[in-house]
C-alpha cells in the first residue's frame, strides 16, 4: 500500500481573504513545496526566488475545480504539477506500459 505524499504550496504572491476570517491565500504562480525543505519540488530556492510559503494549504487546493485557495492563482508550475499530481481538463493521463517487451 503506497502512501501519496502531501505537498504544501509556495507562491509568488499572497492575498488575505476577508470573508474567511483574514486567511492568507496564494496568488500568482504556485509551486509544490515539501515542508521542511528550502526548495520547491521543481528545484527553485524559496529564498532566492522570493516565494511565500503556505504550509496550511495543500497542493490539491490550488486547482480551480477544488474550490479551495485557487481564486487568484494565475499559473501552476508544470514541473511541480508533473511530480505532485495534476488534475483538470488539460491533464494528461498517467503513463503506463501496455505491451511490455519480453
Amino acid at each position: 500500500m503506497t502512501r501519496t505524499k502531501q505537498y504544501a504550496v509556495a507562491a509568488s504572491g499572497q492575498w488575505t481573504d476577508e470573508e474567511e476570517g483574514r486567511r492568507r491565500l496564494p496568488s500568482g504562480e504556485v509551486h509544490a513545496w515539501d515542508p521542511g525543505r528550502n526548495e520547491t519540488v521543481c528545484g527553485l530556492s524559496l529564498h532566492r526566488s522570493r516565494l511565500v510559503r503556505f504550509p496550511h494549504i495543500g497542493w490539491q487546493d490550488t486547482f480551480p475545480e477544488s474550490g479551495g485557495a485557487a481564486d487568484r492563482v494565475r499559473r501552476q508550475c508544470p514541473r511541480c504539477a508533473s511530480v505532485a499530481g495534476r488534475r483538470g481538463p488539460d491533464a494528461r493521463p498517467r503513463w503506463r506500459r501496455i505491451d511490455p517487451r519480453p
